[in-house]
This record gives C-alpha cells, sequence and structure tokens, in this order.
C-alpha cells in the first residue's frame, strides 16, 4: 500500500481515473497515470445492472482481477462495502478499496473500516461520506463524519459533490489524512483542487458518460453525413 498512499500528496493531488473495462486502463497506463480506480455506475451500467444496490460488485472484483496485470495500481469502488468484498477486492490485486455511507449510520461504517482494516490490513481504505452528494451539503456533519472514519483506521475519506473552497479548505484542515474530491464539470480545475490542499481527485463516472456521449455522437455523424474525427485510436492501437 506504501506506493499508493505515497501517491497521495496535499497540494499534488492524485489523479484517478475511473475505469469499467480493461481496454481503457491499459490506454490510461500507456498515457502516463500510475493507477486507476473502478466505477461502480460503469460497471453497473455494462452488466446491465443498476448502480448503489451493491449488484455490481462481483463483476468490479473481477474486472480488478483482470486489471491487475497492466502496470498502474488499482483500487476498486466496492460501494457500501463489506469485509467480504473488500479481501476479495484485495485478493484479485487491488491497493485499495472505497467504501460509501450512503449517509446512514456513520457508527456502522466506522465499524466496517475498522474490520476491514483488520481484515485487510494492507488495503488503502478510502472511507467516502455522502453529506454533499446525497445532501445538501451539511459540513459540520461532513466533519464529524470523516472524523469517525479516520478514527477508525481510514487511509482517506472522500466527500463527493464538496465544490466550494471553503468548504474543501475546512475539510482538508479538519482531519490528517488525505482528502478525496470528485472533479465536476464547471467546478474547481486540478490545480485549483490541489492549492486548497486536495490529495486526490476522482474522476467518478465521467469517462464513462463521456464515452457514451462519444457513442451516440459518433453514429449520428454518420448518419447525418457529418466529418468524423481522424483523430481516434486505431484497431491496432487497440488490440496491441
Amino acid at each position: 500500500m506504501s506506493g499508493f498512499r505515497d501517491l497521495h500528496v496535499p497540494g499534488r493531488p492524485l489523479l484517478l481515473p475511473n475505469v469499467w473495462d480493461v481496454a481503457g486502463a491499459r490506454m490510461l497506463a500507456q498515457a502516463g497515470f500510475a493507477a486507476v480506480g473502478t466505477t461502480s455506475l460503469g460497471v453497473a451500467a455494462s452488466e446491465g445492472l443498476p448502480d448503489g444496490e451493491g449488484a455490481a460488485v462481483d463483476a468490479t472484483v473481477r474486472l480488478v482481477e483482470r486489471l491487475a496485470p497492466l502496470p498502474l495500481l488499482v483500487t476498486a469502488d466496492i460501494e457500501g462495502g463489506s469485509v467480504e468484498a473488500a479481501v476479495a477486492a484485495a485478493e484479485a490485486g487491488a491497493v485499495g478499496v472505497n467504501v460509501e455511507d450512503g449517509f446512514g449510520d456513520p457508527a456502522a461504517h466506522a465499524r466496517l473500516v475498522r474490520d476491514i482494516k483488520r481484515a485487510a490490513p494492507g488495503l488503502f481504505v478510502n472511507a467516502r461520506t455522502d453529506t454533499h452528494w446525497l445532501r445538501d451539503g451539511d459540513l459540520d456533519e461532513a466533519v464529524r463524519r470523516i472524523r469517525m472514519y479516520r478514527d477508525a483506521g481510514a487511509d482517506g475519506v472522500f466527500v463527493p459533490g464538496a465544490s466550494k473552497p471553503h468548504d474543501i479548505e475546512w475539510l482538508v484542515a479538519v482531519v490528517d489524512v488525505p482528502l478525496n474530491v470528485l472533479a465536476l464539470p464547471g467546478g474547481l480545475t486540478a490545480h485549483q483542487l490541489g492549492q486548497l490542499g486536495v490529495a486526490r481527485i476522482s474522476l467518478g463516472s465521467l469517462l464513462f458518460r463521456a464515452a457514451l456521449e462519444a457513442v451516440v455522437a459518433t453514429a449520428q455523424a454518420v448518419q447525418r453525413n457529418l466529418p468524423l474525427r481522424e483523430d481516434l485510436p486505431s484497431y491496432q492501437d487497440v488490440n496491441g
């Protein structure tokens, strides 16, 4: 885990693309990214399953196993998570897991973090709270929760949806483990987030949704007799 932990530097955040297949991860490795996470939405939707219900955790573990031989580090989004899922991800080759509280009982989530660390001490456990994702952004509640998760042994904390500079600065200040936030369209840049002390920036489902948009736009371009981009990866690039 130490190598992955070392990538979390406040001020010089780890930019973590989130993937749903081997081809995308391999292209990101070739582009120089040192680590990727899985995206629960991307994995679930690719399997025809709903996100947020734990339905795609087994598929995520299988994906981690296929990603493990690539020259990059992999952390798995196991949604609400379980000790069994975390251990399975570790055995498949993951260096970390992301577990979300879904704005449920924080004491139960803290116990989960503690139990995962006991069962798989080498995993980097990124404990997510949904105060700013499923709720309107209660900063005091976010602070209370991430402190509980840190005290339970979380190696990092994740507050997706946190976007106001004041909120992010305060979250960095009140907890002494790496803060992870989500890159948001129209939001702060990676440079700006780094200046606020963020240590990890996840892309979440962004790449998956961008890929879906590109699929439809390319098909419609052919349908409408519009010119096609000529700078796409070649067949050989993908099949090599």
